[in-house]
């Protein structure tokens, strides 16, 4: 049932297990910066409202009135990050493995760079200002309430770049490629977008959060192509198989 033995399932998981806690324990170091966080959310606003694109109260308050929607777009920002991901990337591994290397090395580049903007730009979510009309919808589920600080392994100002929006761009694109029915393909294409309005419907990011976790996902594609994979071709290009 392994592709490549034991050993190599093991590495891989070593590997993601090892980047994903470096990646918590570097995004929950935030110590004494949520001044800078909220001011960094009020230009954030400051910039949508120029372009005439202040969206999020519009969505959030829809969202928020239909309790099927809300409750969905709860549960779906909980689990499509973590577990949709975990599971995802493990059926790739073990029925496409030729593809995991390349997908695996963009979820390493986009770690990377996520947490990099995470603490040169601390953003507070649209959550955490309640003056715009938003409520916490997640707390219910979580425990986790406004009034929670920043942890060692907890930041509610990682909010710029989305990499809920990153994880679904990468995997979503991935798995439509890989996938054989039509009919699951396009189910693949739309993730990304289902995802995007759940963390705006949710007020868990801005829209312009959105974007950049979807420019995070572009450039993290970019090197896994245009550097890993020409550094590795036969390990790690996405046709590493050579079919």
């Amino acid at each position: 049932m392994l592709p490549r033995g034991w050993s190599d399932l093991v590495r891989q998981i070593v590997l993601f297990c090892g980047a994903y806690w470096l990646y918590r324990l570097v995004r929950g170091t935030v110590d004494g910066r949520a001044a800078q966080a909220f001011e960094n959310a009020r230009a954030i606003v400051d910039a949508e409202r120029a372009l005439g694109l202040f969206v999020e109260p519009a969505v959030h308050a829809w969202a928020t009135a239909h309790a099927l929607v809300i409750d969905f777009a709860s549960w779906m920002y909980l689990n499509s990050h973590f577990a949709v991901t975990t599971v995802t990337l493990a059926w790739i591994y073990l029925r496409r493995n030729e593809r995991f290397y390349f997908v695996r090395n963009m979820f390493m580049v986009a770690m990377g760079i996520a947490l990099v903007g995470y603490m040169a730009f601390p953003t507070a979510p649209p959550r955490l200002m309640p003056e715009w009309g938003f409520e916490d919808s997640v707390s219910a589920f979580t425990g986790v309430g406004p009034e929670d600080s920043a942890s060692l392994l907890f930041n509610p100002f990682a909010a710029v770049p989305s990499m809920h929006v990153g994880f679904a761009l990468m995997l979503g694109l991935a798995m439509a490629r890989i996938v054989r029915r039509r009919w699951a393909a396009r189910a693949w294409i739309a993730y990304p977008a289902v995802v995007t309005f759940v963390v705006v419907a949710t007020a868990n990011h801005w829209w312009l959060d959105a974007l950049l976790g979807a420019l995070t996902a572009a450039v993290s594609a970019w090197a896994a192509r245009g550097i890993f994979a020409r550094a590795r071709p036969r390990a790690w290009a996405w046709e590493s198989s050579g079919a």
